[in-house]
């Protein structure tokens, strides 16, 4: 295959938070890489996926949800991380649930406006539509918003659309050779997807406040035969929180860890020894140097 008949590039994954970014990379990749739930939020960090196919290497960077939130020094700086990635990407994919634009959309789509980026609409949960017709109104709508590439309408819980997006974005990025080795499934080391593991336990198993007051640094990544041994720290603001993530007699961080342990074996394909402790830093999420402090504790790549 020539160069000129490959394409590779950056596409930025860019949204409001909760409207299935990270479940989209996921199934796009076809394996599980950036952690999801329910909850909004709940990615902190660019992830980078690579998908390689036939035509060329698909190079997603998955953001934070871009919100109007700006109270605690952790939204401000997801809000950056965000528009950082945007900057420097080939193409954008603005990703929207059917049938539902609000404020913090539009603030999305403005971040991408002023980036000046390409940018593919993606319309996803469509299979949550109850009524199908209510889909061809919103798209003309969506339409009238930016001038984008196209809008595709997607579901990422049961992949329809999925091929159809991946050859728009192919064809729409710059021709070259892939960057990464054709089995390759991100640039992000495995002890920061250990770490991202642990945090989405916390985010799935607690309520709706106690997880955006906790993040995981990684102490101990040892690589041994058919082993990895991890030893992670929980961070949280208040002594009661620390009481709240043990539980009785230690059942609440046995449960987390177990869960953990098995999601990062499935994911690296080996035994994984795992132990948690947790300790307490007040008002870490509105502390300037206390959040770089914690939240780049762990090497990404």
């Amino acid at each position: 295959m020539t160069e000129h008949s490959n394409r590779c590039g950056a596409i930025a994954l860019v949204g409001r938070p909760n409207v299935g970014k990270s479940s989209l990379l996921n199934r796009l990749l076809g394996q599980k890489l950036s952690i999801t739930s329910h909850k909004a939020q709940t990615t902190r960090d660019t992830i980078v996926g690579i998908k390689t196919l036939e035509g060329g290497q698909l190079v997603f960077v998955d953001t934070p949800g871009i919100h109007d939130r700006s109270d605690h020094a952790l939204n401000r700086k997801l809000n950056r991380a965000a528009r950082a990635a945007i900057a420097d990407v080939d193409l954008a994919v603005l990703v929207v649930e059917a049938v539902k634009f609000g404020p913090e959309d539009a603030l999305a789509l403005g971040a991408l406006t002023d980036a000046q980026s390409p940018v593919i609409a993606v319309i996803n949960k469509i299979d949550r539509l109850d009524h199908k017709e209510k889909l061809l109104p919103f798209l003309h709508g969506l339409a009238e918003r930016h001038p984008f590439q196209c809008l595709v309408p997607v579901s990422a819980r049961t992949g329809d659309g999925l091929e159809q997006l991946e050859q728009e974005l192919l064809t729409r990025l710059p021709s070259g050779e892939n960057w990464f080795p054709d089995d390759q499934l991100t640039d992000c080391s495995s002890r920061f997807l250990a770490a991202e593991l642990i945090r989405e336990q916390l985010v799935r198993r607690y309520g709706d406040e106690l997880p955006y007051q906790t993040t995981v640094t990684i102490e101990r990544f040892h690589e041994e035969p058919n082993r990895y041994r991890i030893n992670a720290l929980i961070w949280v603001e208040r002594d009661s929180q620390k009481a709240i993530l043990i539980g009785h007699r230690g059942e609440a961080l046995k449960a987390t860890a177990t869960a953990a342990r098995e999601a990062m074996q499935r994911l690296f394909q080996t035994s994984v020894h795992l132990e948690l402790w947790i300790k307490v830093k007040k008002g870490w999420t509105r502390d300037e140097t206390a959040l770089n402090d914690l939240t780049s504790a762990d090497t990404r790549r």
